[in-house]
């Protein structure tokens, strides 16, 4: 794509119809292209285009939708997992703009993604941007945080990425947690026609797994667990010029994004030092890869307890051969992959995987899911989104 085509689509919002009727010629030939049983695409273009002559702007089909959405996890660059894009389930909620509503449907989808613990690849799609109108947004960046609370001391209990949105809930009156490193944040939903408000999850909605080792007794008794469904709900999803900045998905977990990430950053839970030192590591130095030895208990710990919880997991030596197996199927069928090396190659062993030795186109196709605007709670430090790097 060149630069004029990647200011297309990233100006929609504010350019003229002219700029959505490119972007939904592109999309509706890429349709009727890939699903021949629509038949030819000039009728539907034609209706496009008298909508968008009327409007500045027009309504995908159901097809239309369910399509967009999965090509969209088809070139998510950031995504190991996309072998799987045609099994997406894709949850039509466009007439659905209020916060109430919103929190509801909020619920039914992680109760749909969780299945009991066998996850299914779920986005729910809201109602989207309109001429001069601003559609509803979600604060959080996944539905499933857990607080990260300032303590008068300048330190942090629970996950230091989440201070900004655990403040933000707390000024708009949420009371906080019971105050353990592993309180679940209430969602903040701000309705197209509302104020921000702030609902809290239902337990039965969030799974969560407790994290023990297989050999190590000492584990269970660090009290860690981790959310089984990571949901990103701070992107937006762009289909043929038009946009859904509230369009939450997730797949399931690789468990990296856990062990080598969320649980071992240090600006996240911090979890190496203290392992290290149970299992009787020199810390002293580098040198003696305590850090190393750590991270691999650590990870071994949460492949260990997903698998004994019932909850789907993937390792990253199974993904990254599964991704090799989706870019020689997306050749056969014509199409190019798209990847961000960085994000692909995973934060373990990453010279051990087969996506480590490979450049890869990175252009970034559309539909797609792509960064958005920050919302008032995301002042703070960036995060890799889990989920396989949807």
């Amino acid at each position: 794509m060149s630069p004029e085509e990647e200011r297309c689509h990233s100006d929609t919002a504010s350019a003229g119809p002219e700029a959505v009727r490119a972007l939904a010629e592109e999309f509706v030939t890429l349709y009727h292209r890939e699903r021949p049983e629509a038949g030819s695409a000039d009728r539907r273009l034609a209706e496009v285009d008298a909508e968008i002559s009327r409007t500045g702007t027009y309504t995908h089909t159901a097809q239309e939708l369910d399509f967009g959405a999965k090509v969209a996890w088809r070139n998510s660059i950031r995504c190991i997992g996309r072998l799987y894009w045609q099994s997406l389930i894709v949850r039509d909620r466009r007439k659905v703009d209020s916060a109430d509503q919103i929190s509801r449907e909020i619920v039914r989808h992680l109760c749909q993604a969780t299945n009991g613990g066998r996850i299914r690849p779920c986005v729910t799609v809201f109602a989207p941007e309109l001429p001069r109108r601003p559609a509803p947004r979600i604060w959080n960046d996944q539905l499933v945080r857990y607080a990260g609370y300032t303590r008068s001391d300048g330190s942090i209990l629970g996950d230091p990425v989440s201070v900004d949105i655990t403040a933000a809930a707390q000024n708009l009156g949420w009371p906080g947690g019971p105050g353990t490193p592993f309180d679940v944040l209430p969602l903040i939903v701000h309705g197209r026609d509302d104020k921000p408000r702030w609902f809290d999850l239902p337990d039965s909605a969030v799974l969560q797994v407790p994290i023990e080792h297989p050999e190590y007794e000492w584990f269970a008794r660090l009290g860690v667990r981790w959310y089984a469904v990571p949901v990103i709900s701070g992107m937006r999803l762009e289909i043929g010029g038009v946009r859904y900045p509230l369009a939450p998905f997730n797949g399931w977990y690789m468990g990296t994004e856990i062990g080598a990430r969320n649980l071992a950053d240090t600006d996240r839970y911090n979890l190496l030092p203290d392992i290290a030192r149970r299992l009787g590591l020199d810390t002293s130095h580098d040198r003696s890869l305590w850090k190393d030895r750590a991270l691999v208990e650590l990870n071994l710990a949460v492949l260990h307890s997903f698998e004994k919880a019932g909850v789907t997991i993937s390792d990253h030596h199974t993904e990254s051969r599964h991704f090799l197996t989706h870019i020689a199927r997306e050749e056969r069928a014509g199409r190019t992959v798209g990847a961000d090396w960085s994000w692909i190659v995973p934060p373990v062993s990453g010279a051990a995987t087969p996506v480590f030795h490979r450049y890869y186109d990175t252009e970034q196709r559309y539909p797609a899911f792509v960064d958005q605007p920050k919302t008032p709670a995301d002042s703070g430090p960036a995060a890799r989104p889990p989920g396989r790097g949807f």
